[in-house]
């Protein structure tokens, strides 16, 4: 089964065109209704005051006395997690300056309460976190500061992906700088590293009794000003990216399988700016899925592509952009999907529509929810 996007990301233009966006429903589609999960409390350095959220109890106690304090037990882990994913977040031009003046929360404010019941939070990080000035010859490098990372930790992600046209934009210093400022805040960068093994070690997560790995590849074209991503390849000597090989794809997920219960895939390839899913793009997430993947989140496109359904797995080809200054129209239009994993691999999805302005995402609230649940639904 194959769901296009388009004509969502259409709609939602419209919305933000006309106004509507003022209005008093938010709209999810409803066709595969995920588990509720306890809100999470993000992940911040020590010395830093973290924001308020419900924390899940390990165990319930019964007072007996004024001394003593008796455990019930540990609750039974479900077996089951609510992943959720978005698309390309770009944390320098305007949004470094919004996060500079306002604060880094001011980043998702717009969207938090729909990512807060998440028990795992991916996205594409399509830029570098250094103080560099030096960057590499090629059409966008993309600098942000440093401390907008604290978005990205107060929104609560767990994972995001390096393998990307953007991760080296500033050389390997800044992709060194980057994968050191994510790990200061609790955040895995994944797909990139100081040689080949760093940059295609799965990442692995236990959440909920299952455990889940993580993978990350890319596969771009050439810009038009001929740089070509393949010079960033990892190595045994040289810092870089996983690239996107269909074959060498299928043996990291079956060797990740081996290590995890469910595996999952970011894939950051295809055309820019098309809804047309390319060969190399679908033989990717394709060879991905046969090698044993529960799941695959594309990026690349700054647009929303198709969901399929393949072989008892899932793939979103692209996610399109979440936070990203500079573009109008359908570019500005985009979800949060929201996916059930299983011991057995998907189960269900579910997604939210949102909307960008000035770079940052909001939750899409419209009066004719029947409207737009007749575009999404699967």
């Amino acid at each position: 089964m194959k769901i296009n996007l388009s004509a969502v990301s259409i709609f939602l233009v419209g919305i933000l065109l006309t106004g509507c966006a003022a209005s008093n429903m938010t709209v999810i589609n409803t066709a595969d209704p995920p588990v509720e999960s306890p809100t999470r409390t993000p992940f911040l350095p020590v010395s830093d005051t973290p924001i308020s959220a419900s924390a899940t109890p390990t165990f319930t106690a019964t007072v007996t006395d004024t001394t003593t304090v008796t455990p019930t037990g540990t609750p039974t882990p479900s077996l089951q997690v609510k992943l959720m994913a978005v698309g390309d977040i770009m944390l320098a031009r305007t949004v470094g300056s919004q996060v500079q003046a306002r604060g880094p929360g001011i980043v998702f404010a717009g969207v938090q309460p729909m990512l807060n019941p998440a028990d795992i939070l991916v996205g594409n990080l399509e830029c570098a976190l250094t103080t560099s000035t030096d960057p590499q010859h090629k059409s966008y490098t993309f600098a942000a500061p440093p401390e907008t990372a604290k978005a990205l930790a107060l929104a609560g992600f767990d994972i995001l992906s390096l393998a990307n046209n953007h991760a080296m934009d500033y050389g390997s210093q800044g992709l060194f700088d980057t994968q050191d400022t994510l790990s200061q805040y609790g955040i895995e960068g994944l797909g990139a590293g100081a040689n080949t093994k760093e940059a295609h070690t799965p990442v692995i997560l236990q959440r909920n009794g299952l455990k889940l790995a993580f993978l990350a590849f890319a596969d771009i074209p050439n810009e038009i000003t001929g740089f070509d991503a393949q010079s960033w390849i990892a190595n045994a000597t040289q810092p870089g990216i996983a690239w996107a090989d269909p074959e060498q794809m299928k043996k990291d997920v079956a060797a990740a399988r081996l290590q995890a219960d469910v595996v999952v895939v970011l894939l950051h390839s295809g055309l820019e700016n098309s809804t047309v899913i390319s060969a190399n793009q679908r033989a990717e997430a394709y060879a991905a899925i046969d090698g044993g993947a529960a799941l695959v989140i594309g990026s690349h496109s700054h647009i929303l592509q198709s969901i399929e359904k393949y072989h008892g797995g899932l793939i979103a080809f692209s996610l399109g952009n979440f936070i990203f200054d500079d573009y109008k129209g359908i570019s500005n239009a985009t979800i949060i999907l929201q996916v059930i994993l299983t011991k057995q691999g998907f189960q269900s999805y579910n997604y939210i529509p949102v909307l960008i302005e000035n770079g940052l995402p909001a939750i899409t609230k419209i009066d004719n929810v029947h409207g737009i649940e007749t575009l999404v639904a699967p």
